[in-house]
């Protein structure tokens, strides 16, 4: 390893951020996602979304039940460069029955942005993510939403956050009316008020007039109660507010906070600005081997997603993969912690929504897209040199159970395959029943919609009609010390034993009433909300 190359990863990381955004639906995430992308470059005009590569439209929301639904129901990767920032947005499902998608992904994040209806505040899918969050000590960087709508008052905002998350805020810059009369935000740093003009469908940048605080236009081009309220509203910020403390911040103990909309992009470039230069860059991984820096000279990673069918032409499948040291080239060599396979590597790819192309290198920091022949599960490391694995990506408590049946035994095949695919990308949790006479697959969701999705799917990719048959079941535990302790308590009344598609055993409770009651009867039967892939062991098949 040369000292050419070593300089090279450390500068490549320098320039890396990594953020995904979370929020309830409905908050402006699709929205937010494009005008980031409108002013980092990366697309030309938002709403028709286009990559300026060959001007092929590329939105967030590619699969044809998003569009014709208008919700995010699945992640992607938006990669574009800007002001020698290479960012990396992992873009997250919107919709509250696909909060899983969103915890895997959150695990190949670096940074979160917590979007706000500032109307609303905080909502309960917020609240959810933020836990995660917190739970990976990701920092954490709030934009408070729709400004050009009526709102709360946005201290009121702020004293949300700190009582109900226990985190404190930093105001990086601060709204200058609301609703109708939303003129623009105050920049508390650089001491600068930043004028908007409105523009058509916010489709085009605003236009952004800069004026210093003590500039003697501010009373010709601000409503005298406007300005007069703004001064009011800093002078109780100077008094009272925190300092800004990065060390906090990147610690998840503070959050910058942003107000703007979206829609008409006031404060958007602001807030990319901002946050490039605050947000955490590429940072150490915990792993079998303790804690390794970015710059550690080997490359290595981990699948934080699988998704089949992005090109329905090819019936491809691609591995996202999350680069956590080193340097990536295409056609390199690596070692497959789990199955100790080797694998080439010859057909990366850079992702931009459903667009892709190819790629020859990538650097911690990056999500990199790979073909995936079904070798690939999620929480799969891949590596160079010594071997090491990187903590695994949980399966979390499902609330919703149905049989999937398949009415027609001729389609048995791409009924399996169909099944399988979904299952290993993470679609919806597949489990079984114990019971060797009932070998229909249980779909184990948190969210209706699930269910809906995988019957699309299976029959607009892969021609198979499906019927659903609910289970009256609303709370999932897996049994820590597996078969053996669960055989030990003998029979449980009330509850119901399945496993995985790892073979583990799961009891189905119909409402948490029952899981307490299991709970009170048996304190030596230790009960886990999540689980973790199980290294070295493949999933057991229809």
């Amino acid at each position: 390893m040369t000292q050419e190359l070593i300089t090279e990863i450390a500068q490549e990381v320098e320039r890396r951020r990594n953020f995904a955004i979370i929020s309830h639906p409905d908050a402006g995430k699709t929205t937010l996602t494009e005008k980031l992308l409108l002013y980092g470059g990366a697309i030309n005009e938002a709403g028709a979304v286009k990559a300026k590569r060959a001007q092929r439209q590329a939105t967030s929301d590619w699969m044809a039940m998003e569009q014709q639904r208008g919700i995010s129901i699945t992640s992607t990767v938006l990669q574009f460069e800007y002001q020698n920032y290479y960012i990396n947005l992992l873009d997250t499902p919107g919709h509250q029955d696909f909060s899983e998608d969103t915890y895997r992904t959150l695990a190949a994040a670096d940074n979160a942005v917590m979007l706000e209806d500032a109307a609303k505040g905080l909502e309960p899918q917020t609240r959810k993510l933020f836990e995660v969050c917190r739970m990976r000590e990701i920092p954490i960087f709030t934009f408070m939403n729709k400004l050009d709508r009526p709102t709360r008052e946005p201290l009121e905002l702020l004293d949300e956050i700190e009582k109900e998350l226990g985190i404190s805020t930093y105001p990086v810059n601060w709204p200058i009316g609301m609703g109708d009369r939303f003129k623009g935000v105050y920049d508390r740093l650089r001491r600068q008020i930043h004028l908007f003009e409105r523009t058509a469908h916010g489709s085009k940048k605003a236009q952004d007039t800069v004026i210093n605080l003590g500039d003697p236009r501010i009373e010709d081009l601000l409503e005298q109660e406007l300005y007069y309220q703004l001064k009011e509203e800093l002078e109780i910020l100077e008094e009272l507010g925190a300092e800004l403390d990065l060390q906090a911040v990147h610690a998840g103990k503070m959050t910058p906070v942003f107000f703007g909309s979206a829609v008409t992009n006031f404060g958007v470039k602001l807030f990319l600005d901002n946050f490039l230069e605050y947000a955490l860059k590429p940072t150490v991984r915990r792993s079998s081997l303790g804690d390794v820096p970015p710059t550690h000279p080997n490359f290595t990673g981990f699948v934080f997603k699988l998704q089949a069918n992005m090109d329905p032409k090819h019936r491809d499948r691609v591995a996202f993969v999350r680069v956590c040291t080193g340097k990536f080239e295409k056609d390199m060599t690596v070692s497959h912690a789990r199955t100790g396979k080797s694998i080439r590597l010859s057909r990366p790819q850079k992702l931009f929504a459903q667009d892709r192309e190819s790629i020859e290198v990538a650097y911690a920091g990056d999500a990199i897209g790979l073909n995936n022949p079904g070798m690939f599960a999620i929480g799969d490391t891949i590596y160079i040199g010594e071997k090491l694995e990187y903590e695994g990506i949980p399966c979390f408590s499902p609330e919703l159970f149905a049989y999937l049946k398949n009415p027609n035994p001729s389609k048995f095949k791409q009924f399996r395959k169909g099944v399988s695919e979904l299952r290993e990308e993470g679609a919806v949790q597949i489990m079984y029943s114990t019971d060797e006479s009932k070998r229909d697959p249980i779909l184990a969701a948190v969210g209706q919609l699930q269910f809906e999705v995988v019957q699309f799917r299976l029959e607009n990719e892969y021609g198979v009609e499906t019927r659903i048959e609910m289970l009256p079941f609303t709370v999932a535990r897996w049994v820590a010390d597996g078969w053996e302790a669960l055989n030990k308590v003998g029979r449980l009344f009330n509850t119901v034993t399945v496993k995985d598609s790892w073979g583990r055993p799961v009891l189905l409770f119909k409402n948490e009433w029952n899981l307490h009651q299991v709970q009170g009867d048996h304190p030596e039967l230790k009960l886990n909300a999540t689980a973790p892939v199980v290294a070295g062991q493949e999933p057991e098949s229809l």
